[in-house]
């Protein structure tokens, strides 16, 4: 009895071993090319419908340069347009993240729940509700697994400064730059305040917080990825950086 006792433990070890290795390895890798192409295709639609209207970008003088050269100026957009709130589930945009893969890209869907958002097949991150929509003065907070369910935040610790953060929605690129990371305690929802850590502060800055657990493949703490924004452009003006995935599909 004992020794099929044990026998049967060994064999129920090894099954519950197999199933995580499915569930983290295997299926996590099907899910995110499943959440890449529906990434692709939510873009797609948008850049096929072009957007909202935009005013052409102002022109100011180019600057002279060395032996009678010229610089461009900049495109001048103007202000970031700031899209209202979409439904429970709904897509809100595309992030694509250089530092994570140059074919690395989600859907974000409104709502951080569970099994609507966080462990669909078409999307694996999602916008905290009531926080700040892209481009908006205060803090635009999205969450995603680290680790399962498409693995979509596993490489967040490995942002360096200045990496790149590309939001796209029906209106056009909001550009971030990542500034720096927190580690907080499951509870501490104060990153996710419009001036995070600072309750009761007015925000003046267009701020964006990536969050998930930490370390990868555990969930004892969470890391907060915090970037400041740098510019916005039409769907008419693709940032170089994601040209080929955004026009590639």
């Amino acid at each position: 009895m004992v020794g099929v006792s044990g026998e049967l433990l060994i064999t129920a070890g090894l099954l519950v071993l197999l199933f995580l290795g499915w569930q983290t390895w295997w299926n996590s890798a099907v899910l995110a090319g499943q959440q890449t192409s529906a990434a692709a295709a939510q873009s797609q639609q948008w850049m096929d419908q072009g957007g909202s209207k935009q005013a052409p970008p102002s022109t100011s003088t180019a600057t002279p340069g060395a032996a009678g050269a010229t610089t461009p100026a900049p495109a001048d957009y103007g202000p970031p347009r700031v899209m209202r709130p979409v439904a429970f589930a709904q897509p809100l945009a595309v992030i694509y993240v250089p530092r994570f893969g140059a074919d690395w890209k989600r859907i974000i869907r409104e709502s951080v729940d569970v099994q609507s958002v966080l462990n669909s097949y078409d999307a694996g991150v999602g916008h905290y509700t009531g926080t700040q929509m892209p481009g908006a003065v205060g803090n635009f907070a999205i969450a995603a697994h680290d680790t399962g369910y498409g693995n979509a935040f596993l490489n967040v610790s490995k942002l360096q400064l200045g990496d790149k953060i590309y939001i796209q929605t029906k209106d056009g690129f909001y550009t971030y730059e990542f500034r720096n990371f927190q580690y907080v305690r499951p509870t501490a929802v104060n990153v996710l305040l419009p001036v995070p850590q600072a309750q009761g502060a007015t925000a003046t800055d267009r701020l964006i917080t990536l969050t998930t657990c930490n370390p990868p493949y555990h969930a004892q703490e969470r890391i907060a990825a915090f970037g400041v924004f740098d510019s916005w452009q039409p769907l008419t003006d693709v940032p170089a950086a994601i040209a080929t995935q955004v026009n590639g599909g």
